[in-house]
């Protein structure tokens, strides 16, 4: 049977393994193994909304030992660190628990078809201090630790004489992409909540201060400029105080410092500025090293495969492929979830020697979450006849049905419902935010 091994349960991987399963390994013509080192999902788009603490990550989580139960794969828990491809194994490093004791040791586990999914992590150009006093919201262990700075430090100032206007305690974010717009919209949002539960000396604008700093000219570079100038005004409405053109140089304990000389107060720092993957990916392979580019992303092929094996493939952020108009597939979460969906359709084919057609991204637009308060973005396609700017409720709305899609790719439409449903029953009884 052929054995097929998908590393990485991001919202690719995770998708593809759920596909997979329900297309071959159902009908027991194939097996299906994702391998991941965490033992649950979560949707990364809503890693901004965990730091601030604003949804329930035990809600929101998906195991996978019960996806692939429900869905016909295997799940393996274990980190990748290494690819025999003569053998066709891939090494997984031992994992332990809190405690130091060992989960599972390190094993090689063999493969046929090996799909990379492994996702991409925030890059801080080697900025000095950036390791040692930010927090990278990457992952959801991350998002959770900052959400414990967080809550601590408001009952740390809850607890100091007040002063108005102090600006106690300061939130500063390092990047003005996505990620940081909707995080500093966010933060502003779980302030207000916290002062109806027991902060009532937190005022959101007076003693919460939020810097979001960005190097490019203007917040959202990479998106159209109209989605840029709406996000500043909502955010400038809330008192966010945002700084364009400037570049981080250092960062402390407790400030960030401008290549301009302007230097920042900041009693917590997240980094949420640029992408790279894995730096091992650049080794990956051994001594038949499998190719990457200056970002450790893997090269492949139009059919998702690496230029050096084609038995491996790779897709998401830690792939870098070319379309046929030059440019190469967008980090972006859209992106991945096209390219899952493409192999889910084109490796069955491909694993037999048949030919498909090379995957092509289709721009769908961008949405851009500024918490209760608002929503921008825009929408591409042949119905829009290019490019149609929303914002306010309708961009909500778009924002919310993105994560149902994902949920209906996971679960299908009886699950999408009932999970919508329960999520309704929460709000009902649960503080809008975790306190915890």
């Amino acid at each position: 049977m052929q054995r097929i091994v998908i590393v990485g349960g991001g919202a690719g991987g995770l998708a593809l393994a759920t596909q997979l399963g329900k297309r071959l390994g159902r009908k027991g013509l194939a097996e299906i193994t994702l391998i991941d080192s965490a033992r649950t999902h979560v949707w990364k788009p809503l890693l901004h909304q965990l730091a601030a603490g604003s949804f329930d990550t035990h809600a929101e989580e998906i195991e996978y030992l019960a996806q692939a139960r429900w869905n016909h794969f295997k799940f393996r828990l274990g980190t990748l660190v290494g690819v025999d491809r003569a053998a066709k194994t891939v090494q997984l490093s031992a994992s332990y628990d809190e405690a130091g004791e060992e989960i599972t040791p390190a094993t090689q586990f063999p493969y046929d078809t090996l799909v990379i999914s492994v996702g991409s992590q925030t890059n801080d150009f080697g900025t000095l201090g950036a390791a040692q006093h930010t927090i990278k919201l990457d992952t959801p262990q991350a998002a959770k630790h900052f959400n414990d700075r967080l809550i601590n430090a408001c009952i740390r100032a809850q607890s100091v004489p007040r002063s108005a206007g102090s600006g106690r305690l300061t939130v500063a974010i390092v990047g003005g992409g996505a990620t940081g717009v909707e995080l500093a919209a966010e933060l502003h949002a779980a302030a207000r909540v916290l002062a109806n539960f027991g902060f009532e000396h937190i005022h959101p604008e007076k003693d919460l201060q939020i810097v979001l700093v960005e190097a490019a000219p203007r917040l959202l570079s990479q998106l159209p400029e109209r989605l840029s100038e709406a996000a500043v005004r909502e955010l400038r409405k809330l008192a966010i105080e945002v700084h364009t053109n400037e570049k981080v140089v250092e960062v402390t304990a407790d400030s960030l410092k401008m290549a301009s000389g302007r230097v920042v107060g900041s009693s917590l720092t997240v980094w949420a500025a640029g992408v790279k993957a894995a730096d091992f990916l650049k080794t990956l392979g051994g001594d038949q090293p499998l190719e990457t580019n200056r970002l450790n992303q893997l090269m492949v092929n139009g059919n998702l495969q690496t230029t050096l094996d084609p038995s491996i493939y790779a897709f998401g952020d830690c792939a870098a492929c070319p379309q046929p108009n030059g440019t190469w597939v967008p980090p972006r979460a859209q992106a991945a979830y096209q390219q899952a969906m493409y192999l889910a359709r084109a490796l069955p084919r491909l694993i037999r020697g048949d030919a498909a057609t090379p995957f092509q991204f289709k721009d769908q637009g961008s949405l851009v979450s500024l918490s209760e308060y608002s929503s921008v973005g825009s929408l591409m396609g042949s119905l829009t006849r290019g490019s149609l700017f929303i914002e306010g409720r309708a961009a909500q709305f778009m924002y919310w049905s993105l994560h149902k899609q994902h949920q209906l790719a996971l679960g299908g439409w009886k699950k999408m419902i009932l999970i919508t449903l329960s999520e309704m029953l929460d709000r009902t009884h649960r503080p809008r935010i975790k306190l915890h």
